[in-house]
């Protein structure tokens, strides 16, 4: 059996996939364990490298499917973003291909944000990404065409 990855809108990064039991496994090298590879592993495991090797993140400032309660309820963010001083800058709510990014999915990453208030939003599902610049005092958001590097945010 051979795993056949879904083409996304991101560069290429040389991933390690392994097979066990007839399930792929991808290595997390935030994590540094190996996760079921899923449609939407597959698009996390993308952006964190797009975070890294194409914006220039520290790798030691990425955390992935950080806990937060929103309503009582126990909910992950997917990916989150810390600048050195160890405040939240951004985080990222990744789905799988398949799903379309709608008002729905923003609306979803905008309630974890509302617990997390960072100043970036970013959703994707790999072929389509939309990020969003936040400003909390004024309750307003703008779209940005291309995510800054690391160093601009």
């Amino acid at each position: 059996m051979s795993f056949t990855p879904i083409e996304l809108n991101l560069p290429e990064y040389p991933f390690k996939i392994t097979m066990k039991d007839s399930q792929y496994f991808i290595f997390d090298e935030i994590r540094k364990k190996h996760l079921v590879l899923t449609p939407e592993e597959w698009v996390r495991q993308h952006f964190i490298q797009f975070l890294i090797k194409e914006k220039k993140f520290p790798k030691s400032l990425i955390q992935i499917e950080a806990g937060l309660t929103l309503n009582s309820l126990q909910k992950r963010t997917d990916i989150v973003v810390f600048n050195t001083s160890g405040e939240r800058l951004m985080i990222v709510e990744c789905k799988a291909p398949s799903i379309k990014i709608n008002q729905s999915v923003f609306d979803q990453a905008a309630r974890y944000n509302s617990v997390h208030k960072t100043g970036w939003l970013c959703v994707t599902n790999g072929i389509k990404h939309c990020y969003a610049k936040i400003c909390h005092q004024s309750a307003a958001f703008s779209f940005v065409q291309e995510l800054p590097e690391y160093s601009e945010l």
